[in-house]
């Protein structure tokens, strides 16, 4: 007797949680770690089954990166309209990226400590769209005065130094002395008083 089709919502659920289990395993075990095999059996499913939901394991780990930017993105975004003030965007953007980084620490490892499989495609517009948010209010906070110099510098210099600090806190490299909180208020009191 053939096998009933699956519905939309049972392969979009199937994709879900092959999607999930592969966000886990990536950043525990890196790209070259995880097997389709592996999946599988994590999903309690046949070695072939994946298959049928994605051609390859590069093709998983594509969907996998690109919901991770896409979520932090979003993540972005909301932290940016929650203040009105331009300085106080700034801020809301570093607490959001870290916030991102803390309670998904897995997707974090995936979008920027692994390198995307070999003769990946470039950075897309899902990927750039979180750049895209913290550039735009840079060049915001420039233009009304709340801030001088290159925006798109500024904007690098906040995204690099965020990310820095949350790299090392979630390698566990935070050990002298200092917590993630500490340095964060620490970077936003000396580096967004504005003016």
């Amino acid at each position: 007797m053939p096998r009933a089709a699956l519905s939309e919502f049972e392969v979009e659920r199937f994709r879900d949680s092959l999607c999930s289990l592969a966000t886990r395993l990536f950043a525990e075990h890196g790209y070259e770690g995880v097997t389709m095999r592996a999946l599988a059996a994590g999903l309690g499913c046949s070695p072939m089954t994946p298959y049928r939901y994605f051609e390859n394991k590069d093709e998983i780990f594509t969907a996998v990166r690109r919901a991770s930017f896409d979520r932090f993105a979003d993540a972005l975004v909301t932290a940016k309209s929650s203040a009105v003030d331009h300085m106080d965007r700034l801020r809301a953007l570093c607490l959001g990226y870290v916030r991102f980084a803390l309670e998904e620490p897995h997707a974090y490892r995936i979008m920027f400590q692994l390198d995307p499989p070999p003769g990946g495609a470039p950075p897309d517009e899902v990927e750039l769209r979180a750049w895209l948010v913290m550039l735009g209010a840079a060049e915001e906070a420039v233009s009304a005065g709340r801030l001088s110099g290159d925006s798109n510098v500024l904007a690098h210099l906040y995204w690099s130094s965020v990310h820095g600090l949350v790299a090392l806190h979630l390698a566990g490299k935070l050990v002298l002395g200092q917590d993630l909180e500490e340095l964060i208020e620490a970077f936003m009191e000396r580096e967004l008083r504005g003016g």
